[in-house]
């Protein structure tokens, strides 16, 4: 066990352990098929509870990287064969329905990678965001939508969650994201109150990050998606005669684009 890295305390220490343990898995000192340590053994090597031990198996089971074996014990789980292993397909048509899917695709998304971010924060890791955040600040005071740029905020707290899983799936997903993106921004300009919402919204997520608030964090980046969509609910119905229309017929194309190829 000495190889696995080391907890860093503070709230929800189940989770700190589960990344812990999780982060020996994916990079290969613990093996799959390998037993796990029993929880005395975690408890006295991490110096915490018992339920603080449990709780973060029970975490590691859900996210499929460990499995019970009856009176045995737990075990790393070995990965699916890649012939069994279904790939992601999407084929969302631009609409406006498929615009709040998307949304909703990114609230926990989000709400993960911000809580993530904050559990693992560094001054190496809050300096992107921070800096992403300025950037995105001065294109809106200039007059740009901030589409690039929001984008480049929210991936700077993708980063600094530090999985490699999550920033493979947000890559994967920032094709269908950015039109969506679009849509939403073009909307929150129509009105400065809108734009005054997203600020606040953005400056909450970074305080709870940088205050290495768990739960604060998570609630901020789910919350900020469940106000994007309120705006997309609230807008002017001449936005989408006229320009939400034509931001979705965009995104229509170039999905149908990738499609085709």
């Amino acid at each position: 066990m000495s190889a696995l890295p080391a907890v860093k305390l503070g709230a929800r220490l189940s989770e700190q352990l589960a990344d812990a343990l999780a982060g020996g898995i994916r990079e290969g000192q613990l093996q799959p098929g390998q037993r796990l340590p029993t929880e005395a053994a975690l408890v006295e090597r991490f110096g915490v509870s018992r339920t603080v031990v449990r709780e973060a198996l029970s975490r590691l089971k859900t996210l499929g990287l460990i499995e019970s074996r009856q009176g045995s014990g737990a075990y790393v789980r070995r990965p699916p064969e890649a012939a069994t292993a279904q790939p992601l397909l999407l084929a969302p048509d631009g609409s406006v329905e498929a615009v709040l899917q998307m949304v909703e695709v990114r609230r926990a998304l989000e709400a993960e990678a911000a809580a993530l971010a904050a559990a693992r924060v560094t001054p190496a890791t809050l300096a992107p965001i921070q800096a992403a955040l300025q950037t995105l600040e001065a294109a809106v005071a200039a007059g740009s939508e901030g589409v690039e740029e929001d984008m480049a905020f929210h991936a700077a707290i993708a980063q600094a969650a530090g999985n490699p899983f999550l920033l493979a799936t947000l890559a994967h997903l920032g094709q269908f994201l950015t039109g969506a993106m679009r849509v939403t921004r073009a909307n929150e300009a129509t009105q400065d109150r809108m734009q005054q919402e997203v600020r606040a919204e953005h400056a909450a997520i970074v305080r709870a990050i940088a205050e290495g608030d768990v739960v604060a964090a998570r609630f901020a980046g789910a919350q900020h998606m469940v106000n994007a969509a309120q705006r997309m609910g609230q807008a002017d119905p001449a936005f989408w005669a006229a320009r939400g229309r034509q931001l979705a017929e965009r995104l229509r194309a170039e999905l149908g684009e990738r499609t085709t190829r």
